[in-house]
């Protein structure tokens, strides 16, 4: 029977409507989402999309982190972990999943996965991937990219990772700001396994046409 849990990390780099849509889109899909939150990450959405997040389980509010993106969810499928909880499922490679991704990845992140150091639960969790052989996909959203950034995103994509940096299309002829996450996002989904239909595809008619 395929497994269709999924692990989403946000970690602390720009990108915070690539998250939210990304979180949206899986649990409408009705996938079972193990979320971790970095606390570099709530900092990013509170300067980005202006939202509080609490990093302790206990006062987690997926409706505050979601904002209207939460309509309609059934929140059930959402497991949220504290970065430091290395008690949690994914943290061990005895806990099946469909695939991780990391969305949006700050080089911080990569720099660790890279060199194997588990310093909180998303790198533990993405080590576990690597090893496993499962699906890992970090979104990294960084520019200019210097030489040892380069090489650690080789490190990973040697190791098996597949990075999928946050560069959105205008072949698809983009009308909004939400038009380009999309593209971003259902390119993440397709890694996953998750037909969405968010973006146009290249050969079929282009939007507006």
């Amino acid at each position: 029977m395929a497994v269709t849990d999924l692990v989403v990390a946000i970690t602390g780099a720009s990108g915070s409507p690539y998250a939210i849509r990304l979180l949206e889109v899986l649990l409408r899909a009705g996938r079972t989402v193990h979320l971790v939150i970095s606390p570099a990450a709530t900092e990013v959405f509170d300067r980005e999309i202006g939202r509080g997040v609490m990093l302790d389980p206990a006062h987690f509010d997926p409706v505050a982190l979601l904002g209207p993106h939460a309509a309609g969810l059934n929140f059930d499928l959402l497991k949220y972990h504290n970065f430091r909880n290395f008690q949690a499922g994914i943290a061990s490679g005895s806990f099946l999943t469909g695939g991780m991704v990391i969305c949006p990845c700050s080089m911080g992140t990569i720099a660790a996965i890279a060199h194997g150091i588990s310093e909180n639960l998303i790198h533990r969790a993405a080590d576990v991937h690597l090893k496993e052989k499962r699906k890992l996909i970090v979104v990294p959203r960084e520019t200019p990219l210097g030489l040892v950034q380069l090489k650690n995103l080789v490190a990973i994509a040697e190791a098996g990772a597949v990075v999928l940096p946050a560069m959105p299309a205008f072949y698809t002829l983009p009308q909004s700001v939400g038009d380009m996450v999309d593209f971003v996002v259902s390119r993440v989904c397709d890694q996953l396994g998750v037909e969405t239909g968010l973006a146009k595809r290249w050969g079929t008619p282009s939007q507006g046409s």
